[in-house]
């Protein structure tokens, strides 16, 4: 139309510089521009035909130029590329650049001369080399773009060069971040797309100067940086590679680069692989495939330039290997285009591809690669970063299965690839999950891929390899903060790295730094594992020769005794063997040497270690110093006490004598000094410090862990050598501790440290006996005096000095110390149960009693006279003065909770207050209770343990009294505890000591007494209690495990009435018996390697040395089973107990049932009713007929209701043991089976399962035969039941029961054998191996059917353990019986054995009965052929040259169908398929479409096709165009005005929702497979994709086209007022 309108205009206007001029005056509007563009390029068609000439067009060209289209132009490039343009919408504007751009080139055709074309050029230029932040960039481009094809390559060379060089460097500059990277990368499409194009057709100078550009070395391309490069690359592909055939005609085009030669173009495309951009990855895959394709056409053999390194070359080609060459890259580009679809059942049939690309890639018989490895790296990288973690482990498993069934030749990009993408793969902690169908505590399967894999890739490492391959390796397990599971497993694949001298004095450092990250968890026995590991790495890989012994007794100091290194444990003795073998190899220690030992034993250094840790230095000689860190007493004990152990090893029979005489060598150094203690006045302060530091920790880790903790030798001398220095010592601390010479802050740790040591002492002496002469004696009785007579003495009206307040401070600790000393040990008791001094002192001490704080000029006197303190320690003195207090005051709670304990009986039950007390503190409890109470507001929570010890004597003696006053302790108590959930160190002993004073059995039996406020209080407490349990595991076993264990202490000392308080408190157990949470994923995997690592047992040092505090969800439920299982139903208060708590089970399962949450397998509601029914179970052998009479009726009705398969199973079961128990039931059991068919169709199975048992419960009918008779009539009528399973349930039970008839010999039913044999034969002789049979076999099959036994199978472990994992339920709902012997907080009853199960039924696996079927089409599945029939996707790139004039062929079928009702063009070239293109083509005729761009017109032909147009193609323009020519014919339709829009997912797609399209639409559409290729998708100016709301991530082809034509048409409706279609 455009052609026929320029015609008309030329045709009536003689003097074309008139008809020109008119057009360039008015409004430059987008229509206008246009219309001058088409007006140029007939005048151009014009002359081309006449021959030229002269005349005034030339002229008329450059007026045009100049006066028109260069001033627009340089209006229009007033605001950079991708800003907003506050005039000109941003559409019109690139119409009007794009129009003026064509018009300028038409112009510089007309003008006959380089000249308009070069001056344009270098104004284009000087605005391309300002940068894209620069306006007139994207004007710029235009200008170039349409003027360079007008340049001349030989005399504008260098103009090429310099726009093809600032070309390429803004194209690359794409890459930016931030804010600017949007119209950055808008810029570098822009040129990319646009520019470059056209700058690479004009010869080869520009070419090389845009190859040179690309491929210029510089710093490591980032990933903005790399997706720029590809986005050049993809749009150059076509001339950076060589063409097929340009050989064949020599001197017809100047050969340009070949970037198959390149290693720099291969590593982009490798980054561009593995690239997180979707677009990215898929140019790099169009670069790939194309040089593959070109490669194949030219048959010409091709090899990649050097790169750095050894081993192949990035790329090769050979025509003798062109058909195994095509084979593997055929592979690979199909499973890198597979892995864009993250869904795993779409890529797992690619993956045995993946291992037949090693088997091209490696010569096993030269062992060389024969491939460079990083291609199959970047498979992997893909996979490892997919956002689908399943892909993920695929991947990661993949990878680490390689070594298990191939033998790969070293490369070091394989190494660089385990250290880098590999390791962090694999911190994602889900990948540790155990696989479906793994028991409980099994090892995760990634887990030990990776330790075989570690195993068999270091050993198959180059020697001079293996060394710097564990070294990064460790290094890298540093660098980033590990998750527990991770770095559990890590550390356990290199523990498990053969023996060999790889590691150094930086590798121990290394592996310390790992240690030190294993820190961060909270996962106290996943930590202490992981140490176990490491240090067992450590003893496997490092080279003795290169470290001292002293770089390895460092290292152990970063370990933590107390979760790993303990002595006694199997990591103790493989550490003493090691060092004991290597001893002798050890580079010398700087010790050793400053003495002149050129060769170090570990006896000598450990020797040197002590006498230099006693030795004082001239620093040491102040009084007034801080006390000493106890890093170096820790490090000198544990290398003593390793020393010893290894001199152990060293005889075959260690004696008392020679561990006596290795010891002394060691310790006499030690031994001398604590023996002049008591008599040198003058040794120096810290001197005496350390040396007791030393003595504590050795005593501390001395002490075995394990089994063997009874007997071992080296304690035992040990502990008599410290026994003869207790006088020496006890004597220093009695004069440190009374004389008024502890006065300063610093020296409150040194009086700790005096305290920690005579509490040893006390503890030595009560071991081997306590003695009236003992010395120790003497000492605690004089300290006792001497610190009651400091506390009692009164200051006089002067300011109190720092060091009275600092010796007070002392003195009330070490009061605070003799009292617990006497608390625990009775032994101690100087005094009868008369109150002495010290009772009455404590008695009548003035409670939360604060300190003045000293004067600030005192304490500056200090400072001035003190040696060693600075002013800091001395001003904290002031600033900390607060906690000081606080100790102070926990000290006196201390001595009060010892004195309560002690004269609780003399503390009176009533109100009112005793005159004259002679125990103030004791006698009038109400008052001290209310002193506790301002105690938890003062004191910190981690110093209130002994106000709750106080409260815990207090309540019981005030709740009836003072009631209001012990709610509000129990209130003040549980916001301390709320308070502290999440601090691990304290929050376990204060919760513990909490519940045992707010539900301390007398506590709870007087609350349910009065029945007053308390009592709804303490079952408040305890509901919150229940509800903290849910987000912290442990919480409630502390509660139920004390209650538990106190009502069985009341049962053992009161035979009736002795639960009577825990029937008040039922809901305790009911919660107990129902509790489990559901827990995520994250959690249960932490749980489960938890379990991995307890199965170690021994194995693992963790296991021994952390305590098993027994706080999974599963104790709680243990508990509450043993507690019921030790209650005695013959007892009435216990009988009352159980069948209140059987109400209470029964009312929770019917308000779980009428829940209106939805009731799924392994929900929580399905969980909770498993629980209540394994409760019941347990309950009911102590359940009797008359209680049974009033609840039957409701554990019939809950048969009734649709249950899950083991809730079904409990409720059959507890059914059959009442009627075999109580036969006078059945009658009742008999009416179940009367209710209308309506109601039993989802419950009739349950009641023919418990007939199934007949025979069980029919064993104490001495008749038989009248039950078995209405047993028949009943299964029988449901024999002839419509339903399917009712039949088949009803054929098991009609079987049954014919078969105990004939072993009864029962003649009375002979009218009922034809029927039932009838009915029997023709289900066993069933035709066909249909659903039908199948099912009859599974179900005479099933457990319950044909191994389960009613009676025999009554125990533990079939309800908690057996009879869940055989019916599916999660197995977090499986409880082991182990766990229920483990726990040991409640005894085991008198009959063990019935917790055990003694039939077949535990050997059963669930697969034996509930999976058949399934299992076996499985089996099918797995057993077909090799995965061959994969998806493919082809990219159409073969045929090149256009055959027809596009624009006339539309023109004639557009005016031949008179027809265009929009202006949207859609292009279908890249359709492959009949079908969709049938369909398209009547979506584009229904709505208007103006025409339909396909690649081949002969697809109108087709039969599919035309069942899917239903003759569409006869009333729509259709127009062909070959792929080839979809570049140039979407460049003309851009100058037409067009906007080019793609329908694609890349990072900057715009929603369909939110675009808005422009009246000239065209609409690329993409392969079926590939979608559209990356070459055409740099000349798309907007890319839209469709909003999807579920999982599969692309719609066909055709429905997206419909989608996006339907929303143009709607939006043009809209803008034209028309809302009809």
């Amino acid at each position: 139309m455009e052609g026929v309108l320029a015609e008309a205009l030329l045709s009536q206007s003689r003097d074309p510089r008139a008809l020109l001029g008119a057009l360039c005056r008015g409004e430059a509007s987008a229509e206008r521009v246009e219309t001058l563009r088409f007006l140029l390029q007939r005048l151009e068609d014009k002359e081309a035909r006449s021959g030229g000439g002269g005349g005034a067009l030339p002229e008329a060209a450059r007026e045009v130029a100049a006066e028109y289209l260069v001033p627009l132009l340089r209006n229009l490039r007033g605001r950079p590329a991708g800003s907003p343009d506050p005039g000109l919408p941003p559409r019109h504007r690139r119409r009007v650049l794009r129009a003026a751009g064509a018009a300028l080139r038409s112009c510089a055709r007309l003008a006959r001369g380089p000249q308009l074309a070069t001056a344009l050029a270098e104004e284009a230029l000087r605005d391309l080399l300002a940068g894209w932040r620069a306006p007139g960039t994207e004007a710029a481009v235009e200008v170039l773009a349409a003027v360079g094809p007008c340049l001349r390559p030989r005399d504008d060379g260098p103009l090429l060069e310099r726009v093809a060089g600032a070309a390429v460097s803004l194209a690359l500059g794409g890459g930016g971040d931030g804010d600017e990277a949007g119209p950055a990368e808008d810029t570098a499409a822009l040129v990319a797309g646009r520019l470059l194009p056209v700058l690479v057709q004009c010869g080869g100078a520009a070419l090389r100067a845009v190859w040179g550009g690309l491929v210029a070395p510089g710093t490591s391309p980032g990933p903005g940086h790399v997706e720029a490069k590809l986005l050049v690359l993809s749009a150059l592909a076509e001339k950076l590679l060589p063409e097929p055939g340009g050989d064949r005609a020599p001197g017809t085009r100047e050969p340009g680069p070949d970037a198959r030669r390149c290693w720099r173009f291969w590593r982009t495309v490798q980054a561009g692989l593995g690239h997180a951009d979707a677009l990215t990855r898929k140019r790099a895959r169009y670069l790939l495939q194309r040089a593959v394709e070109v490669s194949a056409e030219l048959g010409a053999n091709c090899t990649c330039g050097p790169q750095e390194g050894n081993g192949p070359s990035l790329f090769w080609w050979s025509e003798k290997k062109k058909d195994e060459l095509l084979k593997f890259w055929e592979n690979y580009i199909l499973i890198m285009e597979t892995l864009e679809g993250n869904q795993i059942h779409v890529i797992k049939p690619v993956l045995p591809k993946l291992n037949n690309l090693f088997e091209y890639a490696v010569s096993e018989e030269h062992a060389y690669w024969l491939f460079h490895p990083s291609w199959h790296m970047c498979i992997y990288k893909r996979m490892f970063d997919s956002e689908n973690k399943i892909l993920t482990k695929e991947g990661v498993i993949h990878f680490l299965e390689l070594y298990e069934t191939k033998i790969l030749p070293f490369s070091p990009e394989f190494s660089e690839f385990v250290i880098g993408p590999l390791m962090d793969a694999l911190s994602e902690s889900s990948l540790y999950s155990r696989s479906s169908g793994q028991p409980i505590g099994s090892c995760s399967p990634l887990g030990l891929k990776l330790q075989k894999f570690l195993v068999a890739y270091i050993s198959l490492l180059p020697e001079e390899k293996k060394s710097s391959f564990l070294l990064k390796f460790i290094r890298k397990m540093t660098s980033r903060h590990w998750c527990a599971v991770p770095i559990l497993f890590l550390s356990k694949a290199l523990a498990n790295v053969p023996r060999y001298k790889a590691l150094g004095i930086d590798g121990l450092l290394a592996l310390r730094d790992v240690i030190h990250c294993t820190m961060i968890t909270h996962q106290i026995l996943l930590r202490g594992a992981a140490q176990c590991y490491l240090l067992q790495t450590a003893m496997n890989l490092l080279d003795v020769e290169k470290v001292s012994l002293s770089d390895v007794s460092t290292f152990l100091m970063s370990l933590r005794q107390e979760e790993s290194l303990g002595r006694g444990t199997s990591l103790w003795t493989e550490l003493c063997d090691w060092l004991h073998v290597n001893e002798s190899y050890f580079k010398p220690s700087p010790l050793c040497s400053s003495i002149g030992l050129q060769k170090t034993s570990l006896n000598a250094y450990v020797k040197n270690l002590v006498q230099e840790y006693v030795k004082s230095s001239a620093w040491e000689t102040g009084e007034n110093c801080f006390m000493p860190d106890w890093f170096e007493a820790k490090l000198v004990s544990l290398m003593v006490l390793l020393a010893v152990d290894v001199e152990g090893m060293k005889t075959q029979y260690s004696g008392k004598q020679r561990t006596e005489n290795v010891l002394r060598i060691f310790l006499d150094p030690l031994l001398d000094v604590l023996m002049k203690f008591g008599t040198n006045a003058y040794m120096p302060l810290l001197k005496t410090d350390r040396c007791l530091q030393l003595l504590l920790k050795l005593l501390h880790t001395c002490r075995l862990k394990g089994s063997c903790a009874q007997e071992d030798e080296v304690f035992t001398v040990l502990q008599n050598f410290v026994m003869s220095t207790t006088e020496s010592i006890s004597e220093f601390i009695l004069r440190r501790l009374t004389t008024n010479e502890l006065n300063r802050v610093s020296d409150l740790d040194r009086c700790h440290l005096y305290l920690m040591v005579l509490t040893e002492l006390i503890n030595l002496h009560l071991k081997v006996g306590w003695k009236r002469g003992n010395p120790i004696w003497r000492v605690i009785s004089l300290l006792k005096n001497a610190s009651i007579q400091h506390l009692q003495e009164i200051d006089s009206g002067q300011e109190p000095t720092l060091g009275s307040q600092i010796q007070r401070v002392v003195s009330m600790a070490a009061l605070a110390m003799v009292c617990e000393a006497i608390d625990q040990k009775p032994e101690l008791q100087l005094d009868s149960l008369h109150a002495g001094p010290m009772e009455s002192f404590l008695s009548s001490l003035q409670l939360n009693q604060t300190l003045q704080k000293p004067h600030a000029e005192e304490q500056s006197s200090y400072a001035h006279r003190s040696e060693c303190s600075s002013v800091s320690e001395e001003s904290s003195s002031s600033q900390g003065w607060g906690k000081i207090v606080a100790q102070y005051i926990h000290d006196q709670w201390v001595c009060l909770s010892f004195l309560l304990k002690k004269y609780h009986t003399l503390i009176p039950t009533t109100g009112s207050e005793i005159l004259e007390p002679f125990l103030p503190a004791v006698q009038m409890p109400a008052r001290t209770l209310q002193s506790a109470l301002e105690a938890l507001t003062v004191l910190s929570s981690d110093q209130v343990l002994p106000v709750f010890h106080c409260m815990k004597v207090l309540v019981p003696k005030l709740l009836t009294s003072s009631e209001s006053l012990c709610i509000e302790s129990f209130d003040m108590a549980w916001k301390i505890i709320s308070s502290l959930s999440n601090t691990q160190l304290i929050f376990w002993p204060n919760l513990k000591a909490f519940v045992q004073f707010v539900f301390d059995n007398k506590v709870l039996s007087i609350a349910a007494k009065i029945k007053g406020q308390a009592y709804f209080k303490i079952k408040e407490i305890m509901y919150k209690i229940i509800e903290m349990s849910a987000v912290k595991t442990g919480v409630f076993n502390t509660l139920i495990s004390y209650c538990c264990q106190s009502w069985i202490l009341s049962t053992s000392n009161v035979s009736q009435g002795s639960l009577s308080s825990a029937k008040n408190y039922s809901e305790l157990i009911l919660e107990a018996c129902t509790f489990g949470t559901v827990f995520r994923r994250d959690q249960r995997l932490i749980q489960d390697v938890q379990t991995f690592i307890e199965n170690l047992g021994h194995d693992c040092a963790a296991n021994t040395v952390t305590e098993n505090t027994k706080r999974e969800d599963h104790y709680v439920r243990i508990c509450a089973i043993k507690f019921l299982c030790l209650l005695d139903g013959s007892n009435m208060s216990h009988k009352l107990f159980m069948e209140d708590l059987a109400i209470k089970l029964l009312d929770k399962d019917e308000l779980v049932s009428k829940s209106k949450r939805r009731y799924y397998v392994n929900s929580l509601q399905h969980r909770v009713k498993n629980r209540i029914w394994q409760a019941l179970l347990v309950l009911f052998p102590r359940l009797d007929q008359n209680f049974l009479n009033g609840i039957i009726d409701r554990i019939f009705q809950a048969g009734f209701i649709n249950n899950q398969a083991s809730i079904k199973y409990f409720i059959e079961w507890i059914i059959i043991l009442i009627l075999h128990k109580f036969p006078q039931f059945l009658p009742k059991f008999w009416d179940c089976f009367s209710y209308g068919e309506e109601n039993l169709k989802t419950s009739i199975c349950t009641f023919l399962a418990v007939l199934s048992h007949l025979d069980i419960i029919t064993q104490n009918i001495p008749e038989k035969k009248l039950t078995l008779k209405q047993a028949l009539v009943v299964v029988l009528q449901w024999c002839f039941s419509h339903n399917f399973s009712v039949r088949l349930y009803a054929l098991v039970a009609l079987k049954k029961l014919w078969t105990m008839c004939k072993e009864l010999h029962v003649e009375e039913f002979d009218a009922l054998t034809p029927v039932i044999e009838s009915s029997l034969h023709q289900v066993e002789s069933m035709h066909g191996a249909g659903n039908a049979k199948k099912n009859w076999q599974h179900i005479q099959e099933h457990f319950f059917f044909a191994t389960f036994h009613p009676l025999k199978d009554y125990c533990l472990e079939t309800i908690f353990y057996i009879l869940p994992r055989l019916s599916g339920l999660i197995e977090d709902e499986w409880i082991t019986i182990d766990k229920f012997i483990r726990f040991t907080d409640v005894p085991l009853d008198a009959g063990f054995q019935w917790y055990l199960s003694q039939t077949q039924l535990s050997k059963l696996k669930p697969g034996d009965w509930s999976q058949q079927d399934i299992g076996a089409n499985l089996v099918e599945a797995d057993n077909r052929a090799e995965w061959t029939d994969v998806q493919k996707k082809i990219i159409p790139w073969n045929s090149r040259v256009p055959e027809l004039d596009l624009e006339l062929l539309f023109q004639d079928r557009a005016a031949r169908l008179g027809k265009s009702i929009s202006r949207l063009i859609v292009v279908a070239s890249l359709i492959d398929k009949p079908t969709n293109l049938g369909g398209l083509c009547r979506t584009c005729e229904v709505f208007g479409a103006s025409v339909l761009v396909v690649g081949s017109l002969q697809c109108i032909s087709d039969k599919q096709f035309q069942y899917l147009s239903v003759s569409a193609e006869q009333w729509l323009p259709l127009v062909e165009v070959k792929p080839p020519q979809l570049t140039a014919y979407l460049q003309q339709k851009k100058t037409e005005g067009y906007t080019i829009i793609g329908v694609e997912q890349t990072a900057r797609s715009l929603d369909l929702t939110q675009y808005c399209f422009p009246e000239k639409s065209l609409l690329l559409l993409g392969n079926e497979r590939e979608g559209i290729p990356a070459n055409l998708i740099q000349q798309l100016d907007v890319c839209v994709e469709i909003p999807q709301q579920g999982i599969i991530r692309s719609l066909n082809v055709h429905v997206s086209g419909a989608l996006l034509i339907w929303e143009y048409t709607r939006q043009q409706l809209l803008s034209h007022g028309d809302t009809k279609p």
